[in-house]
């Protein structure tokens, strides 16, 4: 008897054949991983993998929302497993594969349709190398896979307070399931990396220290930090949850500039936000890299952490 996943899929394959047949043409699911043509990214060359369209967390800052149609209805890809085993035959072994760079993989309803799992299953299976980036507690359902085969974790966390998690996440898992994550994660033997992305002026900035020591506490090798990039969607959305601090984050914007579609803060402020969490991570045994920002980085260690995927703890 099929589980619930394995039935929601068959469903999904159905689909899939049945669109494939109409259109006759071939789409990939695995992709190069390329933000937008971005001048300031410096991703090492991988493939992206999204085993879901939309996402169920609901934050604010969200920059996927901006392109993907109803974002905030989470829905498995159709024909995702037939189409990744199809996928991953045409990729050499040891390849990065980074999922998921637009939809957490881990929303809710991954509880019972084990779908991202089966991909972790079918990347392992191939030989290739396996990046996990997540907002969610669920990943550590998967640590027997994720022991196994080489992979870096990479847990995003904005704030440690509650409240404020609430206002600017409001789907997603809270602070302490995320870092009780990591602690899972990293005592098992998976190296866990800790993206503290977005800092927003007013609204987060003043928590860096403290974000940063308590992801380190909890085994974070690796920090990952970016400042807020406004988009006309997502700056609707900070703006009605924080109105007062708005005013002043706009005057910010103001001086910026435009860099992929994006409103960018001034040099001077992202420079000096980046600082101080590097000054941070450095203080708490953790390499650090800034994402999409246009800063050097440090020799060896790559923007995203996966120069860790493999690493023996």
């Amino acid at each position: 008897m099929l589980r619930t996943g394995e039935f929601v899929q068959a469903a999904l394959n159905r689909m899939y054949r049945i669109r494939k047949s109409v259109r006759n043409v071939v789409v990939m699911l695995l992709s190069k991983f390329d933000p937008w043509n971005g001048s300031l990214c410096t991703c090492p060359g991988k493939l992206s993998l999204n085993p879901y369209t939309g996402c169920a967390h609901g934050c604010l800052y969200c920059y996927a929302s901006s392109y993907i149609p109803r974002f905030s209805d989470c829905r498995p890809k159709i024909g995702l497993l037939e189409r990744l085993r199809r996928d991953v035959r045409r990729v050499e072994p040891g390849v990065l594969v980074s999922i998921a760079n637009s939809s957490d993989p881990y929303p809710p309803m991954e509880k019972d349709l084990h779908l991202t799992r089966a991909c972790i299953m079918i990347l392992r299976d191939s030989g290739l190398r396996l990046q996990l980036v997540t907002k969610s507690d669920i990943v550590a359902r998967d640590i027997d896979l994720l022991r196994a085969m080489p992979c870096v974790v990479s847990i995003t966390l904005t704030t440690t307070s509650d409240k404020l998690c609430k206002r600017l996440e409001p789907g997603a898992p809270l602070p302490e399931r995320r870092l009780q994550a990591i602690r899972l994660l990293q005592s098992h033997g998976v190296p866990v990396t800790a993206r503290l992305d977005p800092i927003i002026p007013g609204v987060n900035d003043s928590e860096i220290e403290d974000l940063v020591s308590a992801v380190c506490r909890a085994g974070a090798l690796h920090i990952t930090s970016s400042t807020y990039k406004a988009r006309p969607d997502s700056w609707k959305r900070l703006k009605e949850a924080f109105p007062e601090e708005s005013e002043a984050l706009y005057a910010m914007f103001e001086k910026g500039g435009w860099t992929s579609g994006c409103r960018y803060l001034p040099n001077k402020v992202r420079f000096e936000l980046m600082q101080k969490t590097k000054e941070a991570a450095t203080e708490s045994g953790a390499t650090f890299s800034t994402c999409r920002e246009g800063f050097c980085n440090e020799v060896g260690v790559c923007c995203d952490g996966s120069h860790l995927a493999g690493k023996k703890l």
